[in-house]
């Protein structure tokens, strides 16, 4: 993947998609668990116990949603990128350039006919590691239409020659 300099999609570039709501489910099962069983367990050992529980999960599953909410994939005049990570270290954006895209393709299932979440994959002409693999992407079906319609628009204007 090639890296992009610039630090959010909202300072250019046209968003496509971010992460559909069943990324959210594990995030959901966990917090369950993490509050439903695990700290009234803990309440019933000492409530020390239960604060470090309950300080523990509300970091682990704040953290599982904020970084669920951070993946924004989006395009602009150079390429089709994905920006995510919400801690300074993971903060990242990567992309395919137009230049290089092959296609834009989702994988179609009934249950993300059902639930709208769809894995798409950006292709790279060149390389197989170089392209953007995404699963549970919010109306991935539409994004991918979009991305292949605006990428035969440039090579039918010669912008990419």
């Amino acid at each position: 993947m090639e890296e992009d300099n610039a630090s959010h999609p909202g300072s250019h570039g046209t968003p496509l998609c971010g992460k559909a709501w069943t990324a959210y489910l594990g995030t959901v099962l966990l917090a369950l668990l993490l509050f439903g069983a695990l700290l009234p367990l803990a309440f019933r050992w000492n409530e020390l116990a239960a604060a470090g529980v309950m300080l523990v999960s509300v970091l682990i599953v704040g953290y599982r949603v904020l970084d669920i909410r951070s993946y924004q994939l989006y395009y602009d005049d150079v390429g089709v990128w994905l920006y995510h990570g919400i801690l300074p270290w993971s903060k990242g954006v990567a992309g395919v350039k137009w230049r290089d895209m092959d296609e834009a393709t989702f994988i179609p299932s009934f249950w993300s006919w059902l639930s709208r979440s769809y894995t798409i994959r950006i292709g790279h002409r060149f390389t197989k590691s170089s392209e953007i693999l995404l699963s549970q992407m919010a109306n991935g079906k539409d994004v991918v239409g979009a991305l292949n319609t605006h990428h035969q628009e440039l090579i039918r204007s010669n912008v990419l020659a």
